[in-house]
C-alpha cells in the first residue's frame, strides 16, 4: 500500500465550519472533514483522502504536482 505525507490545516469551531473542527489538504482541492474534535477531523479526513486519492487513479487523473509530497511504501508482515 503507498501512503502520502500531506499537509493538512486544521480550522477550529466556527460559524464557517458549522461549530465543527474542519481538517482539510490543500494539495487536494475540496478534500477536507469535519468532527467534534480536532482527533475526529483527522481520522475523518485520513478515509476522505484516501477515497479521494483512489478515485483519482481510478479516473486515470494525476494527482496534483506537489514539491513536497512523498511516497512511502509501506509493508505489512
Amino acid at each position: 500500500m503507498k501512503l502520502y505525507n500531506l499537509p493538512f490545516v486544521m480550522h477550529g469551531p466556527g460559524e464557517e465550519t458549522e461549530d465543527k473542527f474542519m481538517a482539510e489538504i490543500p494539495a487536494l482541492p475540496g478534500c477536507r472533514a469535519w468532527g467534534d474534535s480536532t482527533d475526529q477531523a483527522l481520522e475523518n479526513l485520513q478515509s476522505v483522502a484516501a477515497a479521494f486519492i483512489e478515485s483519482y487513479k481510478e479516473m486515470g487523473d494525476d494527482l496534483p504536482p506537489e514539491p513536497w509530497r512523498e511516497e512511502v511504501n509501506e509493508y505489512g508482515g
